[in-house]
């Protein structure tokens, strides 16, 4: 059997639908597509429609059976997917920490220009490790926001760690945030594989990872409980030891006035009801004083 695997065009989608299918290590065809969120970029997400732009085309293509398995950072994936195809697995978590980028050649922080980010989470974050500095959005992909940067836009941008190592630009890296720092985005530097209820299950039982499912089901608990928009700043992030998950999470009020951190733990097999408890006591935390 040949699987068709579907994929955005963009480098770093290419790149891990590879590793996808390295991992599977049975014959495939990867099929690339260019999503409405790609083709939008002089407008933020929240803008323009929200996340679910980067996987509408790739869903339409799953559903028509025009492909088999689809392959997302698990970040940019919607919090409730089309009825009848699922997220089917999760592959190994590799590293989720943001990590600070600056201009090629430089060695020190040019606080007089603005820190450039694509998301509210870090946007919020930032604010509290950089008061005296600006805090811009910037869109397009890793290479595009790296040309931006080197040409004197931003004085430095934060990225995920995991989508400069796929594209082999760790060099890049000036320091990484740890997750007390600046909390990840729910699922990041998970791939998540998607695919028609019931289809593939060899190729699904591959791919699977235990620790990362569990993961990824306690930070997505955590967003969907508070309303599942993308563009809330919200921050969410699980570790596995043992038969335990901590979760480590932050959220603001929608002006961003009132941030709040905190964090708990539970049993691995309690994983979603860890997400929504955090997820329950900090919005009351911050909105009820």
């Amino acid at each position: 059997m040949n699987i068709r695997i579907g994929s955005r065009d963009s480098k770093l989608a290419v790149v891990q639908a590879e590793q996808v299918i390295a991992q599977l290590d049975m014959p495939c065809t990867l099929v690339t597509m260019k999503t409405t969120g790609d083709m939008i970029l002089d407008k933020t997400l929240d803008q323009v429609g929200g996340k679910g732009l980067f996987v509408k085309e790739l869903d339409r293509a799953l559903a028509a059976g025009e492909v088999d398995l689809t392959v997302h950072s698990l970040k940019d994936v919607p919090m409730e997917q089309p009825e009848g195809l699922p997220l089917v697995a999760y592959t190994v978590r590799e590293d989720a920490r943001d990590v600070l980028v600056l201009p090629q050649g430089a060695s020190e922080l040019d606080r007089t220009k603005p820190i450039g980010c694509a998301s509210a989470r870090r946007r919020v974050q930032l604010k509290r490790l950089f008061p005296d500095m600006e805090v811009k959005p910037v869109r397009g992909n890793v290479q595009t926001r790296l040309r931006k940067l080197d040409s004197g836009e931003y004085g430095a941008l934060v990225l995920a760690a995991a989508g400069l190592h796929r594209l082999g630009l760790q060099d890049r890296i000036s320091r990484y945030f740890s997750p007390e720092e600046l909390i990840p985005a729910a699922g990041q530097a998970i791939l998540a594989v998607q695919g028609r209820e019931g289809q593939c299950p060899e190729a699904v039982a591959r791919l699977d990872d235990s620790d990362a499912r569990v993961c990824a089901l306690t930070e997505r608990a955590y967003v969907r409980t508070l309303g599942g928009g993308c563009f809330a700043p919200v921050a969410a992030y699980a570790c596995v030891m043992d038969d335990t998950v901590t979760l480590r999470a932050m959220y603001a009020t929608a002006d961003e006035q009132t941030v709040v951190y905190g964090v708990d733990t539970a049993p691995r097999d309690q994983a979603e009801a860890l997400g929504a408890r955090l997820a329950q006591k900090l919005q009351k935390e911050a909105e009820h004083p």
